[in-house]
């Protein structure tokens, strides 16, 4: 015992001052918005160790399947069941296939239906029949795509798919989704093992340290620039408070982010509208911009984060009982838009996390309002980590643990061109449109399904709505 406790305080001592210097000097260049190259680098050699990984997978794979066709036809060889039979395949090397192939022909509401069908028509689903006197004849096979959607969803339904973690079509190196891999071979084994050492007593301890004294220097500099009487001198020092701690909260999670067309990004007062997938979405898009942000006040860690933002810059926070009242809401909007020397107001619309593969329904609040849309696409990368937060499964403290000890988080970020309301456009419109526009530039599914059926059930008035539905179709209407 005495050896070891000796041996830890040599190799602290001799560590200690380049750990420290490595640690000022990320948070530095954070602060300042520069990088060296490192991170970029790390993430290319990554990507190498993965396709080296998967090359050993594929041909341990093959030389076990040849093994078992091989006892196949010797029996009795033994009753063991082959390695391959212990590895999860999910589709393609781990990728989670969909089970089937929907049509799109249900929504949350009758006009909804068919809104995304190949055929507009629903005659060319067997929806009425005409007769040579032009009378409606109905038959028990019209309503055979109502009960095909039924038993879709029976099977796999769209809402709860995208809140679970989106499987990868290749290894990474982590056990999170394939709990096989890391002893198919003894040299994948030696890769997961050093993998582990450099993530949990390397790169994790880094993190922790680079997070703890961001928090605090972002609470300290807050404090003190709330303290300056207002002006615009104290909203521009704000603003660069405000993007750097955003910086060194970046860097404690590795994050690489690649920004296209930079040219829209928001620069004048107004909305900043993007899909979210997880907490660090406003770290990420604070980079480079100074936002005011807008949300439900939380006790704990996420507490202590936005009062001590609300000191120096002007965001919104809301009381639980304020939530819900939409006209409240607006109000403190409209009022934040009509300074023109605010900054924009970035916005989550989905109201919830959705796990990097699908953009759900956006809530219209903030499309009645007015004023200009900014909106921005976000996709992270899986391979390097998963940055989808499932907040009924776990809680911020836990999230953040996953994500510090992954590789890196690796994103791409669009800016898209400004978006207006139309003349006649209403809110609904207004926001499905953005929705679209986003969930196209990002590569994303999009769904009309609104993400709080996360937490509740749907809607009575969605099931009474569809029930009206099924019976005119029913009378032959």
């Amino acid at each position: 015992m005495a050896v070891m406790a000796s041996f830890v305080s040599v190799a602290v001592s001799i560590l200690y001052t380049p750990v420290l210097l490595l640690i000022l000097c990320v948070i530095f260049l954070a602060s300042i918005g520069k990088s060296l190259g490192v991170r970029r680098l790390y993430v290319n050699i990554l990507l190498k160790l993965f396709e080296y990984g998967r090359q050993h997978i594929e041909v341990a794979k093959k030389l076990q399947r040849s093994d078992s066709s091989d006892e196949e036809d010797h029996p009795g060889a033994g009753d063991e069941k082959p390695p391959s039979a212990l590895v999860k395949e999910n589709g393609v090397n781990g990728t989670k296939m969909s089970v089937i192939e929907r049509q799109e022909i249900l929504g949350p509401s009758p006009e909804l239906n068919y809104k995304r069908s190949h055929s507009q028509e629903r005659i060319s689903n067997g929806y009425k029949v005409l007769k040579a006197e032009n009378e409606l004849e109905f038959h028990v096979d019209h309503c055979m795509d109502l009960m095909k959607a039924g038993v879709e969803a029976i099977i796999e339904d769209q809402v709860t798919s995208v809140f679970e973690a989106e499987e990868l079509r290749s290894w990474n190196l982590l056990t999170r989704t394939n709990r096989q891999y890391e002893f198919l071979t003894w040299r994948l084994t030696i890769i997961w093992a050093m993998g582990f050492v450099v993530r949990y007593l390397f790169l994790l301890p880094l993190r922790i340290l680079i997070f703890i004294i961001g928090v605090l220097a972002t609470i300290a500099s807050m404090s003190v620039i709330g303290a300056l009487p207002r002006c615009r001198a104290r909203a521009a020092v704000g603003a660069v408070a405000y993007k750097m701690a955003m910086r060194s909260l970046v860097r404690c999670v590795s994050c690489v982010t690649n920004f296209h067309d930079t040219r829209h990004r928001p620069r004048h007062n107004g909305f900043c509208v993007a899909n979210h997938t997880s907490p660090i979405d406003v770290a990420v898009l604070s980079v480079n911009d100074c936002f005011s942000l807008i949300g439900q006040r939380h006790d704990g860690f996420l507490g202590i984060l936005q009062r001590a933002l609300a000191r120096a810059s002007p965001h919104i926070w809301f009381e639980r009982s304020e939530v819900k009242d939409r006209h409240a809401v607006a109000r403190r909007l409209k009022e934040h838009i009509s300074v023109p020397d605010n900054p924009p107001i970035l916005i989550f619309p989905e109201g919830t996390c959705i796990n990097n593969t699908s953009v759900m329904q956006f809530k219209k609040g903030s499309f009645e309002v007015g004023g200009t849309i900014y909106p921005v696409a976000i996709k992270y990368d899986p391979r390097f980590g998963d940055a989808f937060w499932n907040s009924s499964r776990y809680g911020m403290l836990h999230y953040l643990l996953n994500m510090m000890s992954s590789w890196a988080i690796v994103c791409d970020v669009w800016y898209l061109p400004p978006m207006t309301r139309a003349e006649n456009e209403t809110a609904v419109d207004f926001a499905n449109r953005v929705k679209g526009a986003i969930a196209r530039r990002g590569g994303l599914v999009d769904l009309m399904w609104d993400g709080q059926l996360k937490r509740m059930k749907a809607k009575k008035e969605w099931r009474e709505l569809q029930q009206e539905e099924f019976s005119r179709r029913l009378k032959g209407e």
